[in-house]
């Protein structure tokens, strides 16, 4: 699995049970980061044309084979059943029926020696749907006791059951903004929010946030890098806000975003890397009385990863892992592409 937030590739072994329900085991489970060169490539990937991507994107299916094979071989696993692959978003833009994930070739089977459910996405798109977010399902399968699953990754998704339909949507940008302006200042990510807090919350800026038109759309709706350089990134330039200034008032737009769209006294279950900056959590908080759960460090960190290792077991049994309540399709349905080496 690998994010908009660009943390790195996040890579589990995973063994799921089906008995009455299903039940799953993270046995090991490690990130690795990208080069300097992979995060510059990947962060600029909506700035090339079509030929350039496909390019780069056989060029990430052997990176990405590497990263894997080495994971394999370090923890010693030669009888899995089936390597799950995401893969990285490269374009997103459901609205013009388009979806592109890179790292997805036929090679990677031929490269990992290994059966391969890869580009989850693509067929949700043609079936007029968003293609995002797909994690729900395993909301549903695997964490059924949450009113609601929050994630907060690059961008904040929310996952809860309505009248027996599964619901989930993208809610606003995170890691994709809150890392770049850490990274304007010599760090990878705003550790605990330490940064945040130390700048002064703008209210004109936190206004115009909070009133650009994509939240205020029913679901089924998602976002992209795009959309975050489109409409999020000018209005933090023409702010003329510090980067201390920017931190503090992104977080607040992100805590009533995410708090809107949570029920008093609901239980929620918060994962992503977002769930370890503890002054976002509580400034949340301030928003709305909830029971705000963080779980171990392993799922905060691999749920997402997780997930998308369930949706690839449920392709291989034919079942449905593409829900339209949540991405707007005209159909459940199961989608991924199998390889076989």
């Amino acid at each position: 699995m690998s994010g908009t937030s660009l943390d790195g590739i996040d890579l589990a072994h995973i063994t799921f049970e089906l008995n009455e329900h299903w039940t799953f085991e993270i046995h090991s489970a490690e990130t690795v980061s990208y080069s300097d060169y992979w995060k510059e490539k990947l962060s600029t990937l909506v700035n090339f044309d079509l030929e350039e991507l496909k390019q780069i994107d056989e060029h990430y299916t052997v990176y990405l084979s590497e990263i894997i094979n080495d994971f394999l071989r370090k923890y010693q696993l030669k009888n899995s059943d089936v390597i799950c692959s995401h893969g990285h978003t490269a374009l997103h833009q459901p609205e013009n029926n388009l979806t592109y994930q890179i790292g997805n070739l036929p090679s990677i089977a031929q490269l990992t020696e290994h059966k391969v459910v890869c580009d989850f996405r693509t067929q949700d798109v043609k079936f007029g749907g968003q293609g995002a977010p797909l994690v729900p399902i395993g909301d549903r399968l695997l964490f059924s006791e949450y009113n609601y699953c929050i994630n907060l990754g690059g961008f904040a998704n929310i996952s809860s059951e309505i009248e027996n339909e599964r619901i989930a949507y993208d809610i606003c940008p995170v890691n994709i903004v809150m890392n770049r302006y850490a990274n304007n200042l010599g760090f990878d990510f705003d550790d605990n929010g330490n940064i945040a807090k130390k700048g002064q919350l703008n209210f004109k800026t936190l206004e115009i946030l909070n009133a650009l038109k994509f939240y205020n759309k029913t679901p089924p709706k998602s976002l992209g890098l795009e959309w975050v350089k489109q409409k999020i990134i000018p209005i933090l330039k023409h702010s003329g806000l510090s980067n201390e200034d920017v931190l503090r008032t992104f977080i607040e737009h992100i805590a009533i975003q995410v708090a809107n769209h949570i029920k008093p006294n609901s239980k929620v279950l918060f994962t992503g890397g977002g769930a370890y900056n503890s002054f976002l959590l509580d400034r949340i908080k301030s928003h709305k009385e909830f029971d705000l759960i963080v779980p171990s460090k392993k799922l905060i960190e691999f749920k997402e990863a997780l997930i998308f290792g369930l949706l690839g077991v449920l392709k291989l049994r034919g079942e449905n892992n593409c829900l339209a309540s949540v991405t707007g399709a005209k159909n459940n349905h199961s989608s991924g592409e199998l390889y076989i080496p």
